[in-house]
C-alpha cells in the first residue's frame, strides 16, 4: 500500500480525480474494514485537495439518523436527522447536493462556522440502498463544480462495489 496519494503539482480538478480514483480503488481493494476504508478515503481526498477541502468525512445511516463516521477536519456534529441540513437532504433525496452558499440553504446545520460551501454525495450498498453520505465542506463559497460531483460520485461508486459489508 502506498503511503501518499500522488498528484501532479499543476493538475486541475478533473485531472486530480483522474489521478486519485485508481489510487483509491487500489487502496480499498479487498479490504473489509469499513472504518479503516472510510478513514483512508477521507484522508486521501483531504491529501489530494488540501485546504480546498476544509472537512471531509462520512455520515452513516442508523435508523432515522446519520451518525458521524470517519472524517478529516475539525470537530463535527454527531447526529443528523433524515431530511435535515445538507446531509439529511441528500439522504432523503438520494442524489448529490451541491450548496454554493451554506447560509442560503434552508435548515443548514452549522457544525463549523468556517464552512461556506458544501457537497454531499449519497453512498449506496450493493443493492442500491443508501447507507450513508460523503460530506465535504469548503471555506470558499461556490467551491464545488460538476467535476467534483462526477469525481466524488465515482469514488462513492467504488465504495459501493467494495468488499465492505454494509
Amino acid at each position: 500500500m502506498e503511503e501518499h496519494i500522488h498528484i501532479p503539482p499543476e493538475a486541475n480538478i478533473s485531472e486530480i480525480y483522474e489521478e486519485i480514483i485508481p489510487q483509491i480503488e487500489s487502496l480499498i481493494a479487498d479490504e473489509q474494514n469499513k472504518t479503516g476504508v472510510l478513514a483512508n478515503v477521507s484522508a486521501a481526498l483531504r491529501e489530494a485537495f488540501g485546504e480546498r477541502f476544509f472537512w471531509v468525512g462520512f455520515y452513516l445511516v442508523e435508523g432515522n439518523d446519520l451518525l458521524l463516521g470517519p472524517f478529516q477536519g475539525s470537530i463535527a456534529c454527531y447526529r443528523i436527522r433524515r431530511g435535515r441540513g445538507v446531509c439529511g437532504t441528500c439522504w432523503e433525496r438520494g442524489t448529490t447536493v451541491i450548496v454554493d452558499d451554506v447560509d442560503q440553504f434552508p435548515g443548514h446545520i452549522a457544525c463549523s462556522s468556517l464552512s461556506r460551501s458544501e457537497i454531499v454525495v449519497p453512498l449506496h450498498d450493493s443493492e442500491g440502498s443508501i447507507t450513508g453520505v460523503l460530506d465535504i465542506d469548503s471555506k470558499t463559497p461556490g467551491a464545488f463544480s460538476e467535476a467534483d460531483r462526477k469525481g466524488l460520485e465515482a469514488i462513492c461508486g467504488l465504495l459501493s462495489k467494495s468488499a465492505i459489508k454494509w
